[in-house]
């Protein structure tokens, strides 16, 4: 009877043992597993290095740390730039795909389309940040239902509101200088819009356009021969590029250059008008928190948008044009839900 006991004992204690490394196993399995759900690598692709680009991508990769801290999750963050050339921004893209990432971001329109076509296919989601005409451009259906693996936020531009601003400041205008890069999809709807708005008013439109810093600096100084008296530029990363190298030019003139943002403002610009990058940024990284970790389907995510209400005054810029800070904050105000002062810089 004990040799028997014992053995029953013994094969009691052996499955039990076996229970119990099969629950740690089982365990441990599922830890790994819940682990590895609450891990994302996210590849951000951004389309060239200037200021309003820049501080997309910062409150995109400071917004997602946040949600992740909040939240139990651990984001990767990869960042690479393409410098404004295609062939470098596909290969960017093309090595994200074969680190086999979970959600590619492409800042601006045309780094978006590229990613958009190299991820046909694929189940990897994209979605993109500041594209002005997402629908023009091909990237949604519509702004309320995207209706492909691809989503994102918009910059678009309330045109009409800064060329009121524009005449508030001057009634006086009689000639405006459109200020562009022709190869820019952020700048087309814009500068139709414009050419429209200034028509309507027997305002002359003068073009000059360029697609590069030393194009657009030469474009900024035939504004200057051409006397006009003011320039417009939309969100156009080119002029975004070169605004330090022209705000000067054009100063010393006495045009002030009303421009699509307020980093074009940071960078010397008069008037900087519309969204709010860090905004965008913050809300671009929500997205993505929203796909991933909450499974949304970017198809059925509407495109967000943004109240165009931030006006940002250069107070060196406009004290170098005989302006005065508060007389004009006074007139603009009227137009936006907030007027600010910046003096100029690199970056913000």
């Amino acid at each position: 009877m004990k040799k028997i006991l014992a053995f029953v004992l013994t094969c009691l204690l052996a499955l039990s043992l076996a229970a119990c490394g099969t629950a740690a196993d089982g365990s441990s399995q599922a830890s790994s597993s819940a682990e590895a759900a609450k891990s994302f690598r996210v590849c951000i692709c951004n389309y060239v290095d200037d200021a309003s680009l820049n501080q997309i991508v910062e409150n995109i990769r400071a917004r997602l740390d946040l949600l992740g801290r909040q939240n139990g999750i651990s984001f990767t963050v990869d960042y690479d730039n393409g410098g404004a050339d295609a062939n470098v921004i596909s290969q960017i893209i093309a090595n994200f795909q074969a680190d086999h990432v979970d959600l590619m971001v492409g800042v601006a329109t045309p780094t978006a389309l590229l990613m958009q076509s190299a991820a046909e296919g694929s189940s990897s989601p994209v979605v993109f940040a500041a594209v002005s005409d997402p629908v023009g451009a091909g990237l949604a259906d519509s702004m309320e239902a995207p209706g492909a693996n691809i989503t994102g936020t918009s910059d678009a531009l309330d045109t009409e509101t800064i060329l009121n601003m524009m005449l508030a400041a001057d009634p006086e205008i009689s000639s405006v200088g459109l200020l562009y890069d022709l190869g820019q999809d952020a700048s087309t709807a814009a500068i139709a819009a414009a050419k429209a708005f200034l028509s309507s008013r027997g305002i002359r439109a003068v073009e000059h356009t360029g697609t590069n810093v030393d194009e657009i600096i030469l474009a900024a100084q035939a504004m200057v021969s051409d006397h006009v008296d003011a320039v417009f530029t939309p969100s156009d990363n080119t002029v975004m590029q070169a605004e330090l190298s022209i705000y000067e030019i054009l100063a010393e003139a006495g045009i002030p250059h009303y421009a699509g943002a307020d980093s074009f403002a940071l960078n010397g610009a008069f008037l900087g008008f519309g969204v709010d990058y860090a905004q965008l940024g913050q809300a671009t990284a929500d997205m993505v928190f929203d796909i991933l970790v909450n499974g949304a389907d970017p198809a059925a995510t509407a495109v967000k948008t943004f109240d165009n209400g931030i006006a940002t005054i250069n107070t060196e810029t406009c004290k170098a044009l005989g302006l005065d800070y508060d007389e004009i904050a006074a007139i603009f105000s009227p137009f936006c839900t907030k007027v600010q002062p910046i003096t100029t810089a690199e970056s913000f």
